[in-house]
């Protein structure tokens, strides 16, 4: 028996197939750990200090994580240097037309790889939470695109650490 990474849905009848394992990038989940990231580093502070990401040799303490963690989500809505959002993967239609490419849906989970939203559409209970993450990136009255998205180290978090 083997254990393989999937991106998106899973691949396997083992957790009710797509009944129940929904992908890696779920929103909540994500916003739990960044949450305990940033209560641990009020308790630990600047000193304790991990790999981030792993492999990398860069050293930042939890708040910086949170900080990176909460970057890569923003980034799966907000638009790359070539105008296109990981949320909407290959379609031309929400990427290129007017109509659709700045209707954002909060999907139920996105492709581990690309960004890609999978699943329900309209999961604006869970998903939304991201709007949160957002907030922090944009300055008032400024569209924002993840070309624009500061580095870690220049964030604020909204609430005091």
């Amino acid at each position: 028996m083997s254990v393989s990474y999937v991106p998106g849905d899973s691949a396997s009848g083992v957790f009710g197939g797509n009944s129940n394992w929904r992908g890696p990038i779920w929103m909540p989940v994500n916003s739990l750990i960044i949450e305990s990231l940033r209560r641990f580093h009020r308790y630990y502070g600047d000193d304790f200090k991990i790999e981030c990401p792993v492999g990398s040799g860069t050293m930042l303490h939890l708040g910086e994580v949170a900080v990176e963690l909460s970057r890569r989500l923003c980034r799966i809505f907000l638009r790359g240097e070539d105008g296109h959002r990981p949320v909407f993967g290959a379609s031309p239609m929400e990427q290129e037309d007017p109509n659709f490419r700045d209707n954002l849906l909060f999907y139920e989970f996105f492709h581990g790889d690309t960004g890609r939203g999978l699943g329900a559409s309209h999961q604006t209970g869970w998903t939304a939470v991201v709007a949160l993450l957002l907030r922090s990136y944009a300055p008032a009255g400024k569209a924002q695109t993840a070309a624009m998205a500061p580095e870690p180290a220049d964030l604020t978090p909204l609430h005091a650490e």
